[in-house]
């Protein structure tokens, strides 16, 4: 029942992308579209949690006559599909609900509408799709759509590059995918995912599809060398459709990876975990260090999923490490942990580029250096804001906080393990966690204050007006869900059990039935969390406090200038920048991490030109890994394009010596 009613809500979100086509000149059609978008994202939410939470041991199956002709389309919801489309319709449901009124002031919306739902259905069939071909036929479509809404504003700077870059990049990730699937399958064909279950891949095999895995979802999700096409496309769709990319879209990504390294490919090698654990503490840190650099908002933000996609991969390579070694309780938990950030993070990332758009939309501008002091003109956007980056902080009683914290337990696990590569790399990860979490706090205290905070430093920060109505109502929506997860963390818990059950045969103990709603993952001697009391407390300190200034502080009116910090000049341009702030952590890490060169001019004294300061930064793995390459492609297109010159006679001489070259051959061959 509840796989016939996501299927039917794809099937009304596609019909409604046809329909968006035709009427795309109607002012009408930004309400139809995003209301419909709207009502099928609840029908399927609803659906998808119904039978996580009802019937978590089942799964459903569906066929189709379409796709190959021997095999058709199948579809399959399972706990582990079931929880990923949770994620996709919870997202789905509150950007439409955005939409509504963010959409009313869209410059392009006949290349938004068409492909929006359409994108949305995408990324619902790659979750249901149960055969090789259905699944790489639907994750090209979710990568199409998406790439449409990437260059939906083509004509603004810069956009065309990135929508070039990530459509290069996606097309790489999904021949990754196809040669997975197609080792996965063997000689015999079984591109259905039960034949492939049934098999059991060589060690080599393996070792080939964990790394194509990493190659393919890996690209799509923004991991670690493959995350440079993550801050350019991003910001350049429209903001309720960076956060389903940036929120929702990263996280289909890592479902591809569990299902293909969890699901499909059998018992895993120790060493997995270490090549996961790797790749996602680096993902982690650099992610990070790059936002921390950022002065655009929405930037800023994108290279922070490439951060928490990396806390992500932690999660999942302890979970491979500890399960390669029968430790079913540890390998749960780490699990549990990455499963549960995945959630997290599809909805406080999805409510910081709500804010970002509300403030996008208030002032036209993206640079935090043109803002401030926004929240007295913007309040609700800034407790909004405020909220979803005390979450990402990692910082209690939100969300972010629980499943970092569940991650550090399952690390704390790691002395139990008995290869001594995995000894020293699990620590190295819970410390790169560390420091990535210690930024993130770092990087939002500048994000926030820089552009709420302070005096506006442009007149749009000056005019700005509060965002719509329904924008707010998306946004609060998230900010509820960001408050109770992190207070009432059990029941989450305890709904994603079905799916370690599933995947490794073990789960946590229940967490909802604990005295006062504490969390104990390992054992009550060892550690526990108890959000709703850290709640109450935080509650009750802050009333007491604001009750008692409020009740024995003097009543007397004193008037006295305001403490200009040391500077006597009140102009905005005095005041603490979002460079400024990140000049620190550029100074420590700059040389290394970005080949960053700063460059001053001082005037000699008595000569009035002003000071000037320059500063350039590099991305090392754009320079390293990707210059080279399209060198040698210009290179190559450079010398083909010459063909086009030739004569006939040179055309026919080229064909001639190729037949010549294709049958010496296969005579070798044979």
């Amino acid at each position: 029942m509840a796989l016939t009613i996501v299927l039917s809500c794809v099937a009304v979100l596609l019909g409604t992308s046809a329909l968006a086509v035709a009427g795309a000149r109607s002012s009408l059609t930004s309400f139809f579209v995003y209301g419909v978008a709207l009502a099928a994202g609840a029908c399927a939410l609803g659906a998808a949690g119904a039978m996580l939470v009802i019937a978590p041991g089942s799964a459903q199956t569906a066929q189709l006559p379409i796709g190959l002709p021997w095999l058709g389309a199948h579809f399959r919801l399972d706990a582990l599909a079931a929880l990923f489309l949770v994620v996709i319709n919870l997202g789905s449901f509150t950007s439409s609900l955005y939409g509504l009124g963010y959409g009313r002031h869209e410059s392009s919306p006949g290349r938004v509408l068409p492909f929006f739902p359409a994108f949305l259905a995408g990324m619902n069939l790659v979750v249901l799709a149960d055969d090789a071909f259905t699944f790489l036929l639907t994750w090209e479509f979710m990568s199409l759509t998406s790439w449409a809404l990437v260059m939906a504003h083509h004509r603004e700077r810069d956009n065309a590059r990135a929508g070039y870059i990530y459509l290069i990049m996606a097309s790489f990730g999904t021949l990754a995918l196809l040669l997975t699937f197609g080792l996965l399958a063997g000689p015999n064909g079984g591109y259905a995912f039960d034949a492939i279950r049934a098999t059991t891949p060589s060690a080599g095999l393996s070792a080939a599809v964990l790394t194509l895995a990493l190659i393919g979802a890996g690209s799509k999700a923004g991991l670690v060398p493959l995350h440079v096409w993550l801050p350019l496309a991003h910001p350049a769709a429209p903001s309720h459709v960076s956060a389903l990319m940036s929120g929702v879209m990263t996280k289909v990504a890592v479902y591809g990876f569990v299902r293909i390294v969890f699901d499909l490919l059998g018992p895993p090698q120790w060493w997995w975990g270490a090549v996961v654990l790797t790749l996602g503490g680096i993902s982690a840190v650099l992610g990070v260090l790059y936002a921390l650099m950022q002065h655009d908002l929405k930037r800023l933000l994108a290279y922070h999923t490439v951060e928490n996609i990396g806390i992500i991969f932690i999660g999942l390579g302890l979970a491979l490490a500890f399960r390669a070694n029968d430790m079913r309780a540890a390998a749960a938990l780490a699990l549990t942990a990455a499963l549960f950030h995945v959630f997290n993070h599809s909805v406080f990332k999805s409510l910081l580029f709500f804010g970002a758009g509300a403030v996008l939309g208030a002032t036209g501008e993206r640079d935090m250096e043109h803002l401030g002091g926004l929240i007295h003109r913007m309040p609700l956007t800034a407790i909004a804001f405020l909220a979803g980056s005390t979450a990402i902080s990692a910082l209690p009683p939100f969300n972010g906080f629980v499943s970092e914290w569940l991650t550090f337990q399952a690390i704390l696990l790691s002395p139990q393990l008995p290869q001594w590569l995995l000894k020293f790399i699990v620590p190295a990860a819970g410390a790169m966690l560390a420091l990535s979490a210690a930024l993130a706090a770092g990087c939002f205290v500048k994000a926030f204050g820089a552009t709420f905070l302070g005096r506006p430093r442009r007149s749009v920060a000056q005019n700005a007006q509060e965002t719509d109505a329904w924008s707010l109502a998306a946004m609060f929506i998230l900010v509820l869900l960001c408050l109770v997860a992190g207070i009432l963390p059990g029941y989450f818990i305890d709904a994603l059990a079905p799916v370690t059950q599933l995947l490794l045969d073990a789960r946590l103990a229940p967490q909802a039935q604990l005295r006062w709603l504490t969390i104990v993952p390992i054992a009550a001697s060892r550690s526990s969390y108890n959000g709703l009391l850290l709640f109450v407390l935080v509650a009750a300190a802050g009333w007491l406090g604001a009750y008692v200034i409020h009740r024995w502080a003097s009543h007397a009116l004193r008037r006295a200038a305001a403490w200009d910090c040391g500077f006597p000049d009140a102009r905005p341009v005095t005041q603490y920048t979002a460079g400024s702030f990140a000049q620190p952590i550029r100074r420590v890490f700059g040389g290394f991490a970005f080949r960053a060169h700063e460059q001053v001019y001082i005037p000699p004294p008595g000569q009035i030109q002003p000071a000037q300061f320059h500063l350039s930064m590099r991305d090392l793995v754009w320079d390293v890994l990707y210059a080279p390459i399209e060198g040698v492609v210009n290179f190559a297109a450079d010398r083909l394009n010459q063909v086009q010159s030739w004569t006939i006679r040179a055309y026919l001489t080229m064909v001639f010596g190729s037949v010549v070259l294709l049958l010496m051959v296969l005579a070798v061959w044979h």
